[in-house]
């Protein structure tokens, strides 16, 4: 297929600069792919489309404050990092800017007053990519919280602010690693969640640390030619027993988000009396779902509005069908939803 398959025109003003001012209250596109059929809801009227014996998926990742702020030790020049993900220890992946004034060997210090915080360059790889050891006194993840900053997508045009630091994360997270949020759950609250439960619909934790590679263009024309990136996930036991029971006693499997869908895909497997199953676990999955595929885990999907040419598009196409998207993409935009991260949601049945 081609990526111009998968792009359509958005007015600028309807991409979300902030979240809706209650989490719930954000809108809610409902698509029926029996009848194709679409209703407009918010999204606290979720619970109407819900059934005693469904289960959700949600992704429990955690957003790091993966912006950080810093200067060259030699030199004193302002060098600023976007954590990708960690490599190994204390090692990690990230975007330096300006990549071009680093070199192997360099140290770049982040910490102004107090002990140091601090990281060597490993590798310096293409487009402004490096590889860093940090060094540090304390807990890691509580030096980068009290030095990093919420890692907005960029095109959010303004600066993160403390309400980020809330809103820019689930009310579920947990499990620290992600550098942008698993935004489908954003809409939640725990008075929804709450409510969700007490109608005999069953949630089930998963993790997968959402890399920047989210945020990666498809530059291949032809999108099966498109290398995926890669990231961390895990299924418990526990989380495995949950979904696995819902399935065997006949509850739909809603995945909340692309990560999510993306999580459940990569652990199935076939059991003894030929039924697909999720297996618990922890991997790196690469998995490039595009129309054509077949979902074995997923019955129902809630999502946001995604990028044009974008991969989380082409998941959302393969669940439902690319014109279908498209054509309720149309709609969302006539009717004025908010787009991407801090925007509205969809339900797909």
């Amino acid at each position: 297929m081609h990526i111009n398959d998968f792009d359509y025109r958005l007015p600028e003003e309807l991409i979300a600069q902030r979240p809706a001012e209650k989490r719930d209250f954000s809108r809610l596109m409902i698509l029926n792919r029996n009848t194709g059929r679409i209703e407009h809801r918010h999204f606290y009227d979720i619970l109407g489309y819900l059934n005693e014996g469904d289960c959700l998926v949600v992704n429990n990742s955690k957003v790091i404050p993966a912006r950080l702020f810093g200067v060259k030790r030699t030199t004193g020049a302002k060098i600023e990092f976007l954590l990708l993900k960690r490599a190994e220890g204390d090692s990690w992946e990230a975007m330096a800017r300006p990549g071009k004034r680093l070199k192997v060997g360099d140290v770049v210090e982040f910490s102004e007053s107090g002990p140091g915080f601090e990281a060597e360059i490993q590798e310096v790889r293409e487009g402004g990519v490096i590889l860093a050891r940090f060094s540090y006194d304390g807990v890691f993840f509580e030096r980068l919280e009290e030095l990093g900053r919420t890692p907005l997508p960029p095109y959010i045009k303004r600066d993160s602010g403390p309400e980020d630091k809330g809103r820019y994360q689930t009310v579920y997270s947990s499990r620290e690693g992600s550098v942008a949020a698993p935004t489908a759950g954003l809409h939640f609250t725990e008075e929804l969640l709450k409510k969700v439960s007490e109608k005999g619909v069953a949630t089930a934790f998963v993790t997968l640390h959402v890399g920047g590679g989210t945020f990666l263009p498809v530059k291949c024309k032809n999108i099966e030619e498109h290398k995926m990136h890669t990231e961390e996930y895990e299924i418990t036991q526990e989380t495995a027993e949950i979904i696995n029971r819902a399935r065997a006693l006949g509850g739909r499997i809603i995945s909340v988000g692309t990560t999510s869908a993306r999580t459940l895909e990569s652990a199935v497997c076939i059991d003894e009396s030929g039924i697909w199953r999720v297996k618990e676990g922890t991997g790196n999955t690469g998995i490039f779902i595009y129309p054509g595929y077949d979902f074995k885990m997923v019955d129902g999907l809630i999502t946001n509005f995604h990028l044009p040419k974008s991969t989380l598009l082409m998941l959302v196409s393969a669940f439902y069908s690319r014109e279908e998207i498209l054509r309720a993409y149309a709609v969302a935009a006539a009717e004025r939803y908010r787009f991407f991260s801090y925007g509205d949601a969809m339900l797909i049945l």
